[in-house]
């Protein structure tokens, strides 16, 4: 379902992005931001899922300004691994390559951006930066809270799991408190809890966020 493309970002950087094209006719484009793992199978299942939803999915390699062809799995020693290459990269050029592959999305029609993780931040990020945006749905996206003078010029729809080891509820409360305007949803979950291949998967959180997300899409998107 699937190809590698290359994308060029307004600094000429070159980055590599994997997309999946619908079988018909596209309901509009979605941007889905990898975890700390790079466009790893699992981020192409994702995006291979919402292509089967209607929508051309663009999965940007985020990493690429560091280390090209990321792939990566979830021992300790991976996840220290994608650690220091979300380091390495800059928000301000992170914001850069998506926004081309949301340029590449607009033949498509409207454009939506997901994120897992820290493509969870950089999606809420994105919804202040980024301009074509329709919406943006950020999934336990690490840091959030302490980026709440970000000001969302399209609809956020927020998913955080309740036992999020890494993101503390009450900072959730506070973004949301600074930004009445984004819907935020809590689950009965850990980090993770939309990555099914490994443990931290809670497959009742998932298919409601999935739900919902689908139900934004629809409503902004197509």
């Amino acid at each position: 379902m699937g190809q590698n493309i290359d994308l060029i970002a307004a600094d000429g950087h070159p980055l590599a992005a994997y997309v999946a094209t619908p079988a018909g006719t596209p309901r509009g484009a979605l941007v889905v931001l990898q975890e700390i793992f790079g466009v790893n199978p699992h981020i192409r299942s994702v995006a291979d899922g919402y292509a089967a939803d209607g929508y051309l999915a663009i999965a940007p390699a985020m990493f690429d300004r560091a280390e090209r062809g990321v792939e990566l799995g979830y021992t300790p020693d991976e996840t220290q691994r994608g650690m220091a290459l979300k380091a390495a990269c800059a928000d301000a050029t992170a914001l850069l390559d998506i926004a081309a592959a949301v340029a590449h999305g607009r033949s498509a029609g409207r454009v939506g951006i997901v994120g897992y993780c820290w493509g969870g931040y950089l999606a809420w990020l994105a919804s202040g930066a980024v301009d074509g945006l329709a919406a943006s749905i950020p999934y336990y996206g690490g840091g959030m809270p302490k980026r709440a003078e970000v000001q969302p010029r399209c609809p956020v729809l927020a998913h955080f799991g309740d036992k999020d080891g890494h993101i503390p509820v009450d900072g959730v409360n506070a973004l949301q408190a600074a930004h009445p305007e984004i819907a935020v949803h809590f689950y009965p979950a850990g980090h993770g809890f939309n990555r099914d291949v490994t443990a931290a998967y809670h497959a009742a959180s998932a298919q409601l966020a999935r739900e919902r997300t689908l139900a934004l899409l629809r409503r902004y998107i197509g």
